[in-house]
């Protein structure tokens, strides 16, 4: 009989510890819960005590992971850090999860929860996960003790609140889902741009009938072509669609640069403007001698111009044929008509 009773009393005491602790996660799942509906970002700010709270006093497995950002306000100033805008993706990658979650029936809902540290307010927190340099982003699993939680690497927020998005579904079995960045304007603003263009139509309309915008200027459009044939002629667009850099270190003498590469596979910025400037150099002259030479009536103005436009274009040709020659080696040939040997 009484072998009978202590074992009741056991049974009784086990389920009632089992209990107690279900109804002790459940209750820090609804503090966190709590916490994050008062978070305008959706990321709960935890201190010393909380830390202890849900993750120390916790028992394991605990029902819910913490991806936790540390933080410090006096090192906002240091750009190289970038604090301030990895804070503000990890509080829209925070407001995203919250958004694509918000059903109580969803699998991951309740699952993960966004906090941050202040290294001011808690520096033994910061000690006891073992920081000692900012940026850093832990998550703590439902099984992990603050030693061994997850840290995430640089490359991790690389690409910002899509690259943690990744780290996070990486490391939990959880769905975070597209990432709700907010509009380039608010309603307000693109209400006032609208505003502020149906105003601006009338007159807008009385310029480009009385001829008086920039699109009738002809200096613009002198400037635009000379761009655009710069453009065209100086390899700019390789060199953005390669990525070449303008300049490189000399092998031999580090602190010489290079801006001249010899070799026909490789071209550095600085060689392709200097072409294209040579280039725009003998289309200018081409252009004023055909187009406003022509107009001058003094004769000998007309020779003096035309024997000085020519001997530059001559040097300008003769530097490409040079470099042309240098690079790949290839050499440029005058030829005599048959007809005057």
């Amino acid at each position: 009989m009484t072998l009978r009773l202590f074992l009741l009393i056991t049974v009784f005491s086990l389920a009632f510890s089992s209990l107690s602790a279900e109804s002790s996660d459940s209750d820090r799942v609804s503090e966190l819960l709590a916490l994050q509906s008062h978070s305008k970002s959706g990321v709960i700010h935890l201190d010393d005590r909380s830390v202890s709270h849900f993750l120390i006093s916790a028992k394991t497995p605990r029902p819910y992971s913490l991806l936790v950002f540390f933080d410090a306000t006096q090192l906002h100033d240091k750009s190289e850090l970038q604090l301030k805008t990895l804070h503000a993706e990890f509080s829209l990658l925070a407001k995203s999860f919250i958004t694509n979650n918000q059903d109580p029936d969803s699998s991951s809902h309740g699952k993960l929860f966004f906090c941050d540290i202040e290294f001011k307010e808690s520096q033994s927190s910061f000690g006891l996960f073992g920081v000692n340099s900012l940026p850093h982003i832990r998550l703590i699993g439902p099984n992990q003790t603050p030693k061994q939680s997850d840290q995430m690497d640089q490359g991790d927020f690389s690409k910002l609140a899509e690259s943690m998005s990744q780290f996070v579904e990486s490391k939990t079995n959880l769905v975070v889902g597209p990432i709700h960045r907010p509009p380039f304007l608010s309603k307000k603003q693109l209400a006032l741009v609208v505003v502020g263009i149906l105003i601006w139509i009338p007159f807008a309309v009385k310029k480009i009938v009385m001829g008086e915008t920039l699109l009738h200027d002809p200096k613009l459009w002198l400037a635009g072509s000379v761009f655009v044939y710069f453009f065209s002629v100086s390899g700019a667009m390789h060199n953005i669609i390669r990525k070449m850099p303008m300049f490189l270190a000399d092998r031999n003498d580090p602190n010489k640069l290079v801006f001249f590469y010899q070799g026909s596979g490789m071209q550095l910025g600085a060689e392709g403007f200097a072409v294209g400037f040579l280039y725009t150099i003998v289309g200018l002259l081409l252009a004023f001698v055909t187009r406003v030479l022509v107009k001058v009536k003094n004769v000998n103005v007309q020779r003096a111009v035309m024997i000085v436009s020519l001997f530059v274009s001559f040097w300008a040709v003769n530097k490409v044929v040079y470099l042309d020659n240098w690079k790949t080696g290839y050499g440029i040939h005058g030829f005599w008509p048959s007809s005057w040997k």
